[in-house]
């Protein structure tokens, strides 16, 4: 693997949408924290980039296989990136990673990551046309 591919895999993907602290109420048994939590903060993230490129609501229809890489732990700070894949008619797909910047050595580590498929909807919650790109 050469210089320039190691660099690569090692920076994040996307726009920074989310940055949070994860914090002990957030812990599972172990002191890890919950695996339903990172998918929240990064439902959270791929809702704000969607309502971005929709330009209004849209909602969240399917994850597709997210794997956990590495666990996030206490004081971590959680930073999920989005980019937007592909736009059809109604629906989009966004990809997201997560990655925690450790807490007390500020190194940075991909957590997992996954893709959404977001529809956009009208006010009575029915499918809508996305407009084009501006």
């Amino acid at each position: 693997m050469t210089q320039a591919s190691e660099t690569a895999e090692e920076m994040p993907s996307g726009d920074l949408t989310v940055r949070t602290v994860a914090m002990p109420a957030d812990t599972n048994a172990n002191g890890d924290i919950f695996g339903g939590w990172v998918l929240s903060q990064m439902d959270q993230a791929g809702g704000i980039a969607g309502v971005e490129r929709a330009q209004g609501r849209v909602v969240t229809v399917a994850v597709e296989a997210m794997t956990f890489i590495r666990p996030v732990r206490v004081g971590d700070v959680l930073c999920v990136y989005t980019r937007v894949d592909k736009v059809g008619r109604t629906s989009m797909k966004i990809h997201l990673e997560a990655w925690a910047r450790r807490f007390r050595t500020q190194q940075r580590e991909k957590v997992t990551e996954a893709t959404f498929t977001f529809v956009a909807i009208d006010d009575e919650g029915r499918p809508r046309a996305i407009p084009p790109e501006a």
